[in-house]
């Protein structure tokens, strides 16, 4: 028998049948493509199978194409548009007093109450999700001459991305208790300061307490929105209280925990409805709060407030509150073993965006914190004459 190759491997003429004999020999002969579409018609009796083989490949190339824009979509969807950095080309302007911390990153900040250079107690204010350095409760709603006649200095600043201070794509807790450190070197205010957060700032202090705490002569922490995955928390107990919560908000947590990268889209989506306070609901509120806000709050500018950009405020806020922590809160130590100082966490039991089961929680495993449960109140207490200046007067004369 003659010797012939199939795909370079030898194999002897007339071991096959007739018809893959000469299909052998016509695909040495034949360009590629015909080869193929002549031995499907072959193996089909002869039928004309060009038109469908033609066909597929086009759908295979639409297809294709789909497939790429689909992807182009999707990327741009949940990729973040370039934060607006004031001062610069386009951006919002500068107006307002900032230093220049260690890598180049400009902090805004406002001073309260009494020169710092007289001042006999010295508070670093750190607002919350939706506030500004312009919203410090402590210093705007305590009466006129409350913090002079005490000697008080209080300093708020805007967090990374809010307001008027430069975005930190890499902001993580540490690095905003660094920062808050920083601030206060750089504003002279000693080897000891105070520290209070309202909401999402009371985070920032859990941070002041984990990395600075030789820095600190006293903490408040307001309403501090906790965390539903801190690992100290019995899963039953999360589990129930986060259930509790609406659903937009439950999903919008759980994107910012488990899918981060997700966080822009999930915000700026139009199939379901996203975070309760940025959607601007009412009944996130107790009764108090409504009242407050009706009568004694100043407004919020939120436009100014984001004004860099909702990713680089909102939401990167969201990914570091309900994020992977470096550390947990309720396995911190008595930084004033001496009570040399005091650490006070107080919390409304009508607060519908931070519940009080946790922050109850989080006082029996930390008795060192003095715990002040307000009957009756609801998430923004702070922002009213009475309760500012209780909060004040707790910390630095207790």
């Amino acid at each position: 028998m003659n010797v012939g190759s199939v795909y370079g491997f030898p194999v002897r003429v007339g071991l096959f049948p007739v018809h893959l004999d000469k299909l052998l020999e016509e695909k040495r002969k034949a360009p590629p493509n015909r080869v193929k579409v002549e031995a499907l018609n072959t193996k089909c009796g002869g039928v004309n199978l060009r038109p469908f083989v033609d066909s597929t490949g086009m759908f295979l190339r639409i297809l294709g194409v789909i497939l790429i824009g689909l992807s182009a979509w999707a990327f741009s969807a949940i990729r973040p548009p370039a934060p607006k950095i004031c001062g610069s080309v386009g951006g919002p302007p500068i107006t307002a007093p900032r230093i220049t911390l260690r890598d180049g990153r400009h902090l805004a900040y406002k001073e309260y109450g009494v020169s710092g250079t007289v001042a006999k107690y010295k508070i670093i204010y750190v607002h919350g999700f939706s506030n500004c350095r312009l919203n410090a409760a402590v210093a705007v709603f305590p009466s006129p001459g409350f913090l002079e006649e005490l000697g008080v200095y209080v300093v708020s600043f805007d967090k990374p991305g809010y307001g008027e201070s430069d975005p930190h794509p890499k902001q993580i807790v540490e690095s905003l208790a660094l920062d808050i450190e920083e601030l206060g070197d750089q504003l002279g205010l000693g080897p000891k300061f105070y520290v209070i957060g309202l909401s999402m700032g009371g985070q920032a202090v859990w941070g002041c307490l984990k990395y600075i705490p030789h820095r600190l002569a006293g903490a408040s922490l307001l309403a501090p929105v906790v965390n539903y995955w801190w690992p100290s928390f019995p899963a039953n107990l999360s589990n129930e209280v986060f259930s509790s919560q609406l659903p937009q908000d439950q999903w919008t947590q759980w994107v910012a925990h488990h899918l981060p990268w997700l966080t822009y889209w999930w915000n700026t989506q139009k199939f379901f409805p996203s975070l309760s306070i940025l959607a601007g609901r009412r009944d996130i509120y107790s009764s108090q709060d409504i009242e407050i806000i009706r009568t004694s709050a100043r407004p919020v500018d939120r436009g100014y407030v984001s004004q860099q950009g909702h990713f680089e405020s909102f939401h990167r806020a969201l990914m570091i509150g309900f994020g992977k922590w470096e550390f947990d809160p309720m396995l911190l130590e008595n930084i004033f073993p001496k009570n040399e100082g005091s650490v006070h966490l107080w919390q409304g039991d009508e607060d519908k965006l931070v519940p009080v089961k946790l922050q109850r929680y989080i006082a029996q495993k930390l008795p060192w914190i003095h715990y002040h449960e307000l009957a009756g109140a609801g998430h923004i207490f702070a922002f009213t004459t009475k309760i500012s200046e209780e909060i004040v007067r707790s910390l630095l004369l207790q």
